[in-house]
């Protein structure tokens, strides 16, 4: 769907991207991760030509991309452009138009729309008496009224509260099943377990981590161990270490164990089990924010 080949950017004294390559597959959704001023928002503007890289070449099916691609895509980027003046059905109409749809269909998609994300008779409030929450809608809306097969979002759930995030993610994951291709850069992380099939990172203008989110998960899985179990356990110098221990009941606990360097998480299991009744044992998946925060500090030490 989407190629970016050896992209780099500088700014007068500061490189932005160096030689960064993403592979985004249509019908899936894309992460696209880093923290403040790692390339992110440049990556995506080059994207939407508003600017040029020094070096390489974005390609979307297959070929060099063009601004008549561009005005297909949906963007959303993280400075909001609303026109506070305006009505919301002046600007959804202006905003399609500006992508080719007739009035009629600007009008049809727009209250196909207002019904999915629950904002029915909206079409005659005043955008300047809008939330923060209501006027991000406006602008979600404005970015998929002409249906575009690639949709970027750049930071789409600021200003949402836990119910309007979770809607508006229910409509992601529905775009994504009728094939649509969807690409955005958050620092809500939780998103980004519960949404994304791939996701790529960014840090200090390079590409630190690309990959199927799930794999990542799995290959940055350390030697910790989460177990329920009756009583406590003790402390056992040289095969584990005990990181966290919580009582949740009268009769179960619930550890976090480390195992020691060049140990068997069998043997571990042997020992303790001699000691209490294990109700579970896994090993400690990371989650998105544990990695993202893994990467950025190895970053820091390199």
């Amino acid at each position: 769907m989407l190629s970016v080949k050896n992209i780099s950017k500088s700014y007068v004294d500061h490189k932005a991207l160096d030689d960064v390559s993403l592979e985004v597959n249509k019908g899936s959704i894309f992460g696209l991760l880093g923290p403040n001023g790692a390339g992110k928002t440049s990556m995506i503007r080059i994207i939407n030509q508003i600017i040029n890289q020094d070096e390489g070449a974005i390609y979307l099916n297959n070929k060099e991309i063009t601004y008549d691609d561009v005005r297909k895509i949906g963007y959303m980027p993280e400075e909001r452009g609303l026109y506070k003046k305006m009505k919301v059905g002046d600007f959804l109409l202006f905003m399609g138009k500006l992508k080719g749809l007739s009035r009629d269909k600007c009008i049809d998609s727009a209250a196909d729309w207002f019904e999915n994300l629950e904002v029915s008779n909206w079409w005659k409030k005043n955008i300047e008496d809008l939330s923060k929450g209501m006027s991000q809608k406006v602008q979600f809306i404005s970015t998929v009224i002409h249906n575009p097969d690639l949709i970027i979002l750049d930071e789409p759930f600021s200003g949402f509260d836990p119910v309007n995030a979770n809607l508006v993610k229910k409509n992601l994951l529905r775009m994504k099943e009728e094939g649509k291709t969807i690409i955005f850069s958050t620092h809500r992380l939780e998103s980004v377990d519960e949404l994304c099939d791939h996701l790529a990172m960014i840090n200090n203008s390079k590409k630190i981590l690309d990959g199927n989110t799930d794999e990542i998960k799995m290959n940055s899985k350390s030697d910790n161990y989460i177990i329920k179990h009756n009583n406590k356990i003790s402390t056992n110098d040289k095969l584990f270490s005990i990181v966290s221990q919580n009582k949740l009941s009268n009769k179960v606990y619930e550890s976090e164990l480390s195992l020691a360097k060049g140990k068997s998480y069998r043997t571990m299991f042997s020992e303790i089990s001699n000691e209490v009744d294990i109700i579970s044992f896994e090993q400690k998946v990371p989650n998105m924010n544990d990695i993202f925060i893994m990467k950025v500090e190895e970053g820091k030490n390199e």
